[in-house]
């Protein structure tokens, strides 16, 4: 039968089993995973069942950690500290780019209230030149008022609206 320009891997044939097959048990398909597993289990439970072990030995340990018995030195085993035994008094010391951040935000803070009363260099520049434009703006406003008052007074009657 043709299948068209391209052939299929040998390796791609699906094999399907037939209910009767899965019922018998004799189906050619593989085992999946949990299958795997949930017998891996209950060989573990008819184990620890038929005979006693020794403690040692039940536990089971991952690669080369049964075989070899040295501690490493170099291992920190983290320390459990209860309740009952911590230090309330004992102050943590802190590293120097801890230090450095705190202190670094201490003095913006402090700057930043200066700088809101008006002490700081900056803030001395900023009120000058805010009492300058205001001074300015206050100008131009009494400027623009006599120059509406001049206009008044100049425009003919004519020019003006008449409401009735």
């Amino acid at each position: 039968m043709g299948r068209g320009k391209f052939k299929g891997k040998p390796t791609g044939r699906r094999q399907f089993s037939t209910p009767e097959e899965m019922l018998a048990g004799t189906s050619s398909r593989p085992r999946t995973f949990k299958q795997e597993v949930a017998e891996e289990e209950e060989e573990e439970e008819e184990v620890e069942d038929s005979g006693e072990e020794s403690e040692d030995e039940s536990e089971k340990r991952k690669g080369t950690q049964g075989v070899i018995e040295i501690e490493n030195p170099n291992l920190v085993k983290p320390k459990t500290v209860k309740a009952k035994n911590i230090d309330l008094e004992k102050t943590t010391e802190l590293s120097r780019r801890e230090r450095e951040e705190i202190e670094k935000q201490k003095a913006h803070e402090r700057y930043m209230r200066l700088q809101e009363q008006g002490k700081t260099e900056q803030a001395r520049k900023d009120l000058e030149r805010l009492a300058l434009i205001r001074q300015q703006r206050a100008d131009a406003a009494k400027k623009r008022e006599e120059e509406r008052a001049g206009n008044v007074l100049r425009t003919p009657l004519s020019a003006l609206p008449l409401a009735f």
